[in-house]
């Protein structure tokens, strides 16, 4: 078996248990898409679109009820990547298996200086004024 795309590591952690739960499920989706064969690489990023539509969803809910200064860039950057998965998939499904794995290497790149600089100062907001966010469902 080949090497992630992304190791989760306490590294990656940002100390809110709900958002840094969330964010192990979305490296073990990533990993799914880097991992899969050709013939599973399709519904892989069909679980992968799922998992982030909910997980982006969830933290824009949270910016929203605390009324998140910068949640508009937050917002804007979670809809340009699920643009690209979402233009990615339209290959995939075309036949461009290799395009799924370079999506989930470009990924494996973005993710961690997202959850380090853009969560980390929600996360450090949601702490800062209290708030506890609800559990996923």
């Amino acid at each position: 078996m080949s090497e992630p795309v992304l190791a989760w590591s306490d590294q990656l952690a940002i100390g809110q248990s709900v958002m840094d739960d969330t964010h192990r499920e979305f490296v073990e989706q990533l990993n799914r898409v880097g991992e899969a064969e050709d013939s599973a690489m399709l519904a892989a990023i069909d679980d992968f679109i799922a998992h982030t539509e909910t997980h982006f969803g969830q933290e824009e809910q949270w910016m929203d009820a605390i009324e998140f200064p910068p949640r508009g860039c937050h917002r804007d950057e979670h809809e340009r990547i699920l643009e690209t998965v979402r233009v990615v998939r339209t290959r995939v499904a075309a036949g461009d298996f290799r395009l799924g794995r370079t999506l989930a290497e470009a990924l494996a790149e973005w993710f961690p200086q997202h959850a380090l600089s853009m969560d980390a100062v929600l996360g450090l907001y949601m702490t800062q004024i209290d708030y506890k966010p609800p559990p996923a469902a």
